[in-house]
């Protein structure tokens, strides 16, 4: 969910000016509350938040449909790709299909508990790794052969 068009007021307005405050989901769909001891909080209704939720709904369930069953779908989603994410352009061929797939499993995946943080994850790791390729340096370091042993790794459910 986008903040770009959120009404931004800080969290004390909530707390001290409630009904002037709450006015403001009028105009705006939704209401970005800055405060100073933490992560920022958006306030939308009810209502809005099932919307929201309904069009990326269909919008997955339509684009995970289309990818399974139109022939050459997946191919026109390759071809778009560099359009919605430019970033996949420094990705080798291979990892290009691989997102592409992973992408679609993973909006379906998500859409089916209602909860789109894996997707969110997924797209941050892909842009990470098409960043990696985008640096020769960076790529060369990380996939040298280190020929060296560094010993075992400690399992770190052990810490716990």
């Amino acid at each position: 969910m986008s903040t770009e068009n959120a009404a931004a007021v800080n969290f004390s307005e909530l707390v001290n000016k409630n009904k002037q405050t709450l006015a403001r989901l009028r105009e705006s769909p939704r209401l970005l509350l800055h405060r100073r001891d933490g992560e920022d909080l958006v306030l939308t209704t009810a209502v809005r938040a099932e919307q929201d939720q309904t069009v990326v709904s269909a919008a997955t369930r339509m684009l995970a449909a289309m990818a399974r069953r139109e022939p050459g779908s997946m191919e026109l989603l390759l071809d778009i790709l560099p359009d919605a994410f430019p970033w996949v352009r420094f990705l080798p061929e291979a990892d290009v299909h691989a997102f592409a797939v992973e992408l679609v499993d993973t909006m379906r995946s998500a859409d089916s508990v209602g909860n789109s943080a894996a997707v969110a994850q997924l797209l941050v790791s892909w842009q990470h790794t098409a960043e990696v390729h985008s640096d020769p340096e960076l790529l060369a370091a990380l996939t040298r052969d280190h020929d060296a042993d560094y010993g075992r790794v400690a399992d770190p459910r052990e810490d716990r």
